[in-house]
């Protein structure tokens, strides 16, 4: 009997850091409280002994937000190249090491787009690069399955419920969460998830995508390169956000909270299976 052989897979270190520190502080009132803060740590990446990046980053997924980051970067295309993901929070560093480089690392490098993104704020290469290639799957959705991922999503957050101070990032398939993901940054989250579902190859076609932070454009191109096709957000929308949803066909879902949410684009990929009964009428 044929087995299948394995996945490959970088080799990597496992070195995640709790996510919040025990702080005091003091009230309103005079009095001292205990309580936690967000750990923001930073992280500097080099790449084959080339220092790239310092991220800013809660410390909790970092091998896959490193993985995450090179991927959404369009730095590394081919997770077979990586010959290992190495983090030593002794030296604040994470060391990438490939089996033949990088190809025109200068190049990508030399590119910068200035970004909206808290706790990041550059995008290395062309933003635009790619999107053409994008071809999304089509996707139908029920307005009561987005109530009910709404509803398992309540269940998280616990370092925002804990200590405040930071995104949180899911991503779901049906009702459930299969990753549920906080950082100092949304785009932090978003590329823990990026290099989960690559190191696991994980497909996005069926998946949905929740973040806490607004729609701008690189959330939007990240979803799309991550091939997930719905893209759901607490918060609201830029306009460049919603012009690329509608260039690469996400269907993009803001001010979701309870059962209040705008769709911005996709309208016709909902199907309104919850809408409540008018109160009153006609007597």
């Amino acid at each position: 009997m044929n087995s299948i052989p394995p996945l490959y897979q970088p080799e990597m270190t496992n070195a995640g850091l709790q996510a919040t520190s025990a702080v005091t502080a003091v009230d309103e009132f005079g009095a001292v409280r205990d309580g936690h803060v967000a750990a923001e740590r930073a992280l500097t990446l080099y790449i084959d002994k080339r220092e790239v990046v310092t991220l800013m980053s809660l410390g909790t997924h970092p091998e896959l937000l490193i993985l995450g980051w090179l991927r959404n970067q369009r730095l590394v295309s081919d997770i077979e190249s990586i010959r290992a993901v190495q983090i030593d929070w002794e030296t604040d560093s994470a060391v990438v090491t490939t089996f033949d480089g990088v190809e025109e690392l200068d190049e990508k490098l030399g590119r910068k787009t200035v970004t909206t993104g808290c706790g990041q704020g550059t995008v290395f290469g062309s933003l635009m690069d790619d999107l053409e290639k994008i071809r999304l799957a089509e996707i139908t959705v029920r307005q009561s399955r987005i109530y009910a991922m709404l509803k398992s999503l309540s269940d998280h957050n616990a370092v925002y419920k804990r200590a405040g101070a930071v995104h949180g990032c899911a991503l779901c398939w049906d009702d459930r969460i299969q990753l549920f993901v906080e950082d100092v940054g949304r785009h932090n989250a978003v590329d823990a998830i990026a290099g989960h579902m690559w190191l696991n190859r994980t497909p996005g076609h069926d998946k949905f995508f929740y973040t806490t932070g607004r729609l701008t454009s690189e959330m939007v191109i990240k979803v799309a390169q991550m091939g997930i096709p719905l893209l759901l957000s607490r918060s609201g929308v830029t306009r460049m956000g919603l012009d690329l949803a509608n260039k690469v066909g996400v269907t993009l879902i803001a001010r979701a909270r309870g059962r209040h949410f705008l769709i911005y684009n996709g309208a016709e990929n909902i199907i309104f299976d919850a809408i409540p009964k008018a109160v009153g009428g006609a007597g």
